[in-house]
């Protein structure tokens, strides 16, 4: 059952697809699954809103996915937010993407002060040991899915192909690949137009949505509702880094973080990874704020955590202005660094989806664009698919060594730094998501209780 009202019944406001409350119930339950970087969120929300309660159609919710995919920042709160204006309007976006987010911020701000205080992560590892091995089923599960529903034509499984290989083997810039997808899209819609339209499902699971396309809210364009985005978005988004300015004088840390992390949310192309690449090339060698090995630990709580993989800010900020705080007293300094930080990185996602989608929702119709973005969309699964190999790697292997031989460039796990525990415990995540068909949920706290007990075994061994 799902709570779509039914044709007679009273919506929230006149622009809600669903009841807003039971929207916010939704996005919170998703909030606390969104695990293991952009592949295992895109998979909760896959899960959720398309295959659970069919509130969005398989094809609109990659359509929405493929729009958020050529934007800075992290595409899976962007694709939060999208679909939560798709179901509510602004109202819709501002809590689907504040809700993705908060979770994650409140956590990390903890055990960033948690490291602070004691310079040890061994309690928290313990307690997050089984999430990140449980993350590479709901990884699998993704790709599956999405690819069976995705990837409609032959043209299009194999530029998803392609640019898993491309990602895994050559390490193609994520932005190359994607505006290669784009334009195969583009001309595969002009010289073989009847490679593009899509074929009838065989999925045995697939079922259509409840709430059709053509119901979905979507916003007019307009100059002048671009013009008040604009001009709130902007001022909100600047608001904190001029409060610290003027309360602390340009010298202070906090100004520098929300400068840097101001330019870094709207520059950094490529997804989480690449993202993170800059900013520790610069919050490492140029500003001194976090060591390498931080750098690295950090990003293990980010990945650990609820929430997006480039929260990790944060917890750089938190470390950088606790021991810079200048006047203020250095746990201030800390919990500031951490609000402004995470301020500056997010609003322009919101700024992205409420000033762009309505354009991009008028031309949906539009062969060419759609074409476009159907490419783009290929490529995304094989983005995920990269990402869930990436994860793996990382999570089941203490090492591993990188093969550069000509133009290959990739990794390779050494055998002899399997992690058998984290291997157990994706083990039990994939029976449990594939044969047992738990709910991610579910899922995410059996193997979490595993690992935990698993970790502490090997601990006190």
């Amino acid at each position: 059952m799902t709570d779509v009202p039914s044709p007679g019944e009273e919506r929230s406001t006149p622009s809600d697809v669903i009841p807003l409350r039971e929207a916010t119930r939704a996005w919170f339950a998703i909030s606390l699954q969104t695990f293991g970087g952009p592949a295992g969120q895109i998979a909760v929300m896959q899960r959720m809103l398309v295959d659970e309660k069919r509130w969005i159609g398989q094809q609109r919710f990659l359509f929405a996915l493929s729009y958020c995919t050529l934007l800075p920042g992290p595409e899976a709160q962007q694709l939060a937010t999208y679909v939560g204006w798709l179901l509510n309007g602004v109202k819709g976006a501002l809590i689907a993407g504040v809700l993705f987010v908060l979770p994650g911020a409140l956590t990390l701000l903890v055990l960033s002060g948690i490291y602070v205080a004691f310079g040890d992560t061994t309690a928290v590892e313990a307690l997050f040991a089984g999430l990140g091995p449980a993350v590479i089923a709901i990884i699998a599960q993704a790709v599956h899915r999405v690819a069976k529903r995705g990837l409609d034509r032959p043209a299009f499984a194999a530029l998803a192909v392609a640019s898993f290989v491309a990602l895994t083997f050559f390490a193609l810039p994520f932005p190359v690949i994607i505006a290669a997808a784009a334009a195969f899209g583009w001309l595969i819609q002009h010289v073989r137009p009847q490679a593009v339209t899509a074929t009838p499902s065989t999925d045995p699971d697939h079922v259509p949505p409840l709430i059709s396309d053509d119901a979905l809210h979507a916003d007019r364009p307009s100059l002048k509702r671009s013009v008040v985005i604009l001009t709130v978005g902007f001022s909100l988004w600047a608001a904190p880094v001029i409060a610290a300015l003027l309360a602390f004088g340009a010298d202070s840390v906090l100004v520098d973080q929300g400068l840097f992390f101001s330019g870094a949310a709207v520059v950094t192309f490529g997804g989480a990874y690449a993202v993170l690449a800059y900013v520790a090339q610069q919050a490492v060698g140029f500003y001194g704020w976090v060591t390498p090995g931080e750098m690295v630990k950090g990003l293990a709580l980010a990945e650990t955590t609820p929430g997006p993989l480039i929260m990790v800010v944060q917890f750089v900020a938190f470390l950088g202005a606790y021991r810079n705080p200048g006047d203020l007293d250095p746990w201030v300094a800390a919990a500031l660094a951490a609000f402004v930080t995470t301020w500056v990185t997010f609003v322009p996602c919101f700024l992205f989806i409420l000033l762009g989608a309505p354009y991009v929702e008028r031309l949906r119709h539009n062969r060419a664009l759609a074409s476009a973005l159907k490419g783009i969309t290929a490529a995304v699964v094989g983005v995920i698919a990269n990402l869930g190999i990436y994860f793996a790697l990382h999570t089941l292997f203490g090492a591993t060594t990188r093969i550069d031989a000509g133009p290959l460039d990739f990794e390779v796990a050494r055998v002899d730094s399997m992690r058998w525990a984290a291997l157990a415990v994706t083990a039990l995540g994939c029976l449990l998501i594939f044969r047992q068909q738990w709910s991610v949920l579910k899922t995410l706290g059996a193997c979490a209780i595993a690992g935990t007990i698993l970790h502490l075994v090997a601990v006190a061994a």
